[in-house]
């Protein structure tokens, strides 16, 4: 299970969120033309390891909080990836400010301009040796993360911290691995990183309080709500998002419902802005299955972890959704092409 995999479930609330936020998540009071400070912690220096979909919204949330920060990828087309992607997200942030009258352009322009200039951006992982806090947002994969946390051992500070942004692994096996389990901890943020509030901070029976304080601290200087959980799957969102997605498709399997009346009940009835069938559709349908196949095999006995049929079927006939046209609704780009 690839960690961008589980920050997708909130991709499609963006809109949804940015139409109820009043601006992005930041703590600077000067960037809205005040001079208050930054509020003080110990840590000042941020590394970040993996410029994907996550790593880089992390990246960018933390700079533009006031943070130094140290993007490490292994190529350099993927921090330029990464680059380009920021820029466009921190822009459409700023144009959406700007357009609703919440600041002025010329003070957009030096949020991102400022934002950037505390990015680093290197395949060195050298480079990390002073960070105070590493966030790992890399593949969900326990041998590349055990050869990084091998090279994080060789690199970093002794009393430096390190925060996983996993989704689906157990943060007190990557804890152990790391060499460091007192230092380790879940930092679980939600996509778009620049605009979702909340941050899960997963305390393992191994991690110290100074280092869950300091994983607290952090997210909230870049402008989180915290909350804090223990080392089980999918931690809080994702242990109950994944489940009522396959629900919904078990529903559709007894026949209780079509998979239109299911969606249409959740929008007008729960006051959901997509059904969960659209959702899934959105995240795409083999994510899902990939997401509960992992926890079918982990934890077999936790009854709530079942395969839909549905589900199963369309993963079998390549149709996932969005992303390539066809899942339970037929789709062109983002939007459902209506029969």
């Amino acid at each position: 299970i690839n960690a961008e995999y589980m920050g997708t479930l909130s991709e499609c609330l963006f809109f949804f969120v940015m139409d109820r936020v009043a601006r992005p998540t930041l703590v600077c009071g000067r960037h809205y033309g005040t001079q208050t400070p930054m509020a003080v912690a110990w840590f000042t220096k941020v590394g970040v390891v993996g410029a994907g979909l996550m790593g880089h919204g992390i990246a960018q949330t933390a700079a533009m909080n006031g943070f130094e920060v140290t993007l490490v990828d292994i190529k350099q087309e993927y921090l330029d990836n990464a680059l380009k992607m920021m820029q466009q997200m921190g822009k459409q942030v700023m144009d959406f400010q700007v357009k609703r009258g919440k600041m002025k352009p010329s003070a957009a322009d030096r949020i991102l301009k400022d934002t950037f200039s505390r990015i680093k951006m290197t395949t060195d992982i050298n480079a990390l040796n002073e960070s105070d806090i590493v966030i790992e947002s890399i593949v969900e994969n326990l041998e590349i993360k055990q050869q990084l946390y091998n090279n994080l051992q060789k690199v970093m500070q002794d009393d430096a911290i390190i925060g996983s942004n996993t989704s689906s692994l157990s943060i007190t096996e990557l804890g152990k691995m790391s060499g460091r389990p007192d230092k380790f901890c879940g930092v679980h943020f939600f996509n778009p990183v620049l605009v979702m509030q909340l941050c899960e901070i997963i305390k393992t029976e191994d991690t110290s309080d100074r280092t869950y304080n300091a994983a607290v601290k952090l997210a909230q200087l870049m402008g989180k709500k915290t909350v804090k959980c223990k080392d089980t799957a999918g931690f809080i969102v994702n242990r109950l998002l994944v489940p009522y997605l396959s629900q919904a498709c078990l529903m559709v399997d007894r026949g209780d419902a079509t998979f239109r009346d299911v969606d249409k009940a959740m929008k007008l009835g729960a006051g959901m802005p997509q059904g969960p069938m659209q959702l899934a559709d959105f995240v795409g349908l083999d994510t899902c299955h990939s997401i509960l196949q992992g926890w079918i095999e982990k934890y077999p006995d936790e009854k709530i972890f079942i395969m839909p049929e549905s589900l199963e079927s369309k993963f079998k006939e390549g149709k996932f959704g969005r992303k390539n046209g066809e899942g339970f609704y037929k789709w062109k780009g983002d939007k459902i092409i209506e029969e």
